[in-house]
């Protein structure tokens, strides 16, 4: 009989074997999964030898694992900025860069809170779900143009009992929408595909096999969906409402001329926490 730890230590030498980053962590996580057991859990069993039927209960999820399949895919779920979000194949896993986008957010808008908010390629309906829940006066149209991710997104927006405050709609950016036809927004958020085909193709094997590449590459060295989104702002957003954008890392001089292009105000380029630039903010004016 083998013990817990030592399937722990086995399964770790064997991630890390297969270039798999913080292998110990991962190996803790996708057998504590395996037994329903969290990590303490984990811990205080660690002598506790393992019959068969557990052990045959871990090697498939460790083999996954072992090809470059996300942790997230794999466990179906992952805690993003205060929400358990259920994830899988049909949409990215939602990233921590994001979680501070929300964050920055919150702090910008806490004296003004907006009542009408539209998420642009919301995938998993991570950022609509966490603004939703930060903002409860807020009514929420999330746009994807993927069924597979707005199904997702359903699935989320009823665990999390917010179905009611955010309106799901199949489009791919604005083309569904009319300015006529809506209330305009106080806020725009956007995370959209921003690689180039090179950065998608360099990019980990648990990125670029496993995660939807409609939802990470964009035509125009990364930058064709942004520009649609800035070109298109203004006509949905009310005057003085914001618009936010995540963004690669080198694309912001283009950005921001663009957004002067769209009549945007008070343009504002923020770091992310490795203090590179990721996020845009701007305004419609008020007049």
């Amino acid at each position: 009989m083998i013990t817990l730890l030592e399937v722990v230590q086995k399964t770790t030498d064997f991630l890390a074997a297969k270039g798999v980053e913080s292998a110990r962590l991962n190996a803790e996580l996708l057998i504590g999964h395996a037994l329903g057991l969290k990590r303490m859990q984990l811990y205080l069993q660690f002598e506790r030898e393992l019959p068969e039927t557990e052990l045959e209960k871990i090697r498939p999820l460790v083999k996954r694992r072992s090809q470059r399949e996300p942790l997230q895919y794999i466990v179906g779920e992952t805690e993003w900025s205060g929400l358990r979000l259920k994830v899988d194949r049909r949409a990215l896993i939602p990233r921590p860069e994001t979680e501070y986008l929300v964050e920055l957010l919150e702090t910008r808008l806490a004296d003004a809170a907006p009542t009408r908010i539209l998420d642009l390629g919301t995938g998993t309906g991570a950022i609509a779900l966490a603004l939703a829940k930060r903002f409860p006066e807020a009514a929420v149209t999330a746009v994807d143009a993927s069924d597979d991710a707005l199904a997702l997104a359903g699935e989320n927006a009823r665990a999390l009992a917010l179905d009611g405050r955010v309106t799901l709609v199949k489009s791919s950016w604005y083309d569904a929408l009319t300015a006529a036809a809506v209330a305009p927004f106080d806020l725009i958020v956007s995370n959209p595909p921003y690689l180039t085909v090179a950065e998608t193709a360099a990019a980990e094997p648990e990125v670029r096999v496993f995660e939807p590449v409609t939802a990470l590459t964009a035509a125009e060295a990364g930058l064709a969906d942004l520009r649609t989104i800035i070109s298109g702002a203004g006509a949905f957003l009310k005057p003085d409402g914001w618009l936010a954008l995540e963004t690669g890392i080198a694309q912001h001089a283009q950005l921001v001329q663009w957004l002067g292009e769209a009549g945007m105000v008070a343009v504002e380029s923020k770091r992310d926490l490795t203090d590179r630039d990721r996020f845009l903010f701007a305004r419609r004016p008020a007049g």
